[in-house]
């Protein structure tokens, strides 16, 4: 189950739990269904998918419509809220859940009345998951997709841990973010991460296809949003060009959901097709992740794929687990560190060449789909032998 499906989904734990479902298909035979909303937009949740059953990469795709979606009033509660998050109490935290959205009670109700094996709910974010998961009789495994956020200390969400099986977590930080914040040390659980396949690119220069020609970029993929830290990362780049002028540019790929002030050297593309999205990563000098609530963050794997260098938000502790386990990556926590990184990686080629060589290692060893699927099949088969925990009352 997760609350957005589709290969129209860029990026985030909906296209992880695709890719998940698509491998079980194709490595292992197994039939796989996915629960799932007709939106595509996290934000206002519209149907704009038609419900009903489809078939996609092997994989049965069952959409339910919302009754509601995010509403105008979910921001002032929000507000409210996430200054002392584990202060709100039960019912304000229940409302911000539904207010959220999206609201899907149809959704929950086939769900509940399945005839699964095991299933896997992902995030724990949403509706779906918060009121899913406390209804199914199937054995019930939660991938948090967690970050260091407000939402992750509303009491609802205790309910919403305390009936997982199991847990599968993206990275060792996020595991031990959640068992502090939640008591689910003695769920079964398993680090799992996410594959990476191949590059899919056709070999296009970047530049080229982005109207830059040969002029040298880093590239930041992902939604492009405040929150994922794409504002700070340009105006870090506005400041970096104003005391280093030259034909560096900054190049963001994805969906736009804030305000980014023009700027000569700063690109917006929008969402991209694969292969163009692959061919403009590999034209990059250095691939950005600015984002500090990551809990795994597959663009980082993608560009080592890519042999591409990578520099992360220090303070995300995921991305940095990332980049101090290969080997492959730098990380800024203020602009001086930020222009620092820059000036070092601009300056030797040698440096980015080892930096990227050492990132694809770590992908070939721990992330490709082949081992992962066969650890993930092997965690499912025992959650599903051990059968449903009994839920209470939380």
């Amino acid at each position: 189950m997760t609350p957005r499906y589709g290969t129209e989904v860029m990026g985030g734990a909906e296209t992880a739990a695709r890719h998940l479902a698509e491998h079980l298909v194709a490595q292992r035979g197994w039939e796989v269904e996915a629960y799932t909303s007709c939106a595509l937009d996290l934000v206002t949740w519209e149907d704009v998918l038609a419900p009903g059953d489809t078939v996609e990469g092997g994989v049965v795709v069952r959409r339910f419509p919302a009754t509601s979606g995010r509403v105008p009033a979910f921001y002032d509660l929000d507000g409210r809220l996430r200054t002392a998050p584990r202060e709100a109490s039960r019912e304000e935290a229940r409302r911000w859940v539904e207010l959220n959205g999206p609201v899907t009670p149809l959704l929950v109700e086939a769900l509940a009345s399945a005839d699964l094996d095991v299933v896997a709910f992902y995030p724990y974010l949403y509706y779906p998951t918060v009121a899913g998961i406390r209804r199914v009789t199937t054995p019930a495994v939660l991938h948090p997709a967690a970050h260091d956020e407000p939402a992750l200390y509303l009491p609802v969400f205790r309910g919403t841990f305390a009936a997982a099986d199991a847990i599968c977590y993206h990275t060792v930080a996020e595991r031990r973010l959640v068992e502090r914040v939640h008591p689910v040390a003695e769920r079964p659980q398993i680090v799992l991460g996410l594959g990476v396949g191949e590059d899919a690119g056709t070999g296009r220069p970047g530049g080229e296809l982005l109207g830059i020609g040969d002029r040298p970029y880093l590239v930041s993929v992902g939604r492009v949003d405040e929150h994922k830290g794409s504002a700070m990362l340009a105006a870090f780049f506005a400041a970096y060009k104003e005391r280093h002028p030259g034909p560096l540019a900054l190049v963001f790929v994805g969906q736009v959901v804030c305000t980014i002030p023009p700027h000569p050297d700063i690109v917006l593309t929008g969402m991209v097709d694969e292969a163009d999205k692959w061919d403009i990563v590999r034209g990059a000098v250095a691939s950005v992740s600015p984002s500090a609530l990551e809990s795994f963050s597959l663009v980082v794997l993608e560009a080592w794929t890519a042999s591409v260098p990578v520099v992360v938000n220090a303070t995300c502790g995921p991305t940095r687990e990332h980049c101090e386990r290969s080997g492959g990556g730098l990380w800024f926590g203020s602009y001086r560190e930020f222009e620092a990184v820059l000036d070092r990686l601009l300056a030797d080629p040698a440096l980015r060449h080892h930096l990227a060589e050492r990132g694809g290692a770590y992908v070939e060893r721990h992330y490709r789909w082949p081992v992962l699927i066969d650890r993930y099949a092997r965690f499912l088969a025992q959650v599903a032998a051990r059968g449903r925990s009994p839920v209470g009352v939380l």
